[in-house]
């Protein structure tokens, strides 16, 4: 802040708030690709097992329980349920394409 700012100028606040924000989130985006990066060494290790068990790459059971697990957590965050299912729908579509990948 330079000498001819006053530290109560709104729009001084306004830009340090929102760098403050701005940080918070470029902290949780890593944060989001670096688990979703564990998750997805875990589903790998999931779809060596079933290749080798002749399991299929899909688990509709699993992945309804999950999803509605997913559902009860958004609503417990604060975060649009309906979301949350696109989200997982997401990777689950992601998962079953790398547990095909492990069948052939």
């Amino acid at each position: 802040m330079s000498a001819d700012t006053p530290a109560n100028d709104p729009v001084v606040r306004a830009a340090e708030l929102l760098k403050g924000h701005r940080a918070s989130i470029d902290r949780l985006d890593a944060i989001l690709v670096y688990t979703l990066g564990e998750r997805f060494k875990h589903t790998q290790a999931v779809g060596v097992l079933k290749a080798r068990h002749a399991l299929p790459p899909s688990d509709p059971a699993r992945e309804a329980a999950q999803i509605s697990r997913l559902e009860d957590l958004a609503r417990e965050a604060d975060l649009d349920p309906e979301f949350a299912k696109k989200f997982l729908n997401f990777i689950i579509q992601e998962v079953i394409k790398h547990h095909e990948r492990h069948q052939s």
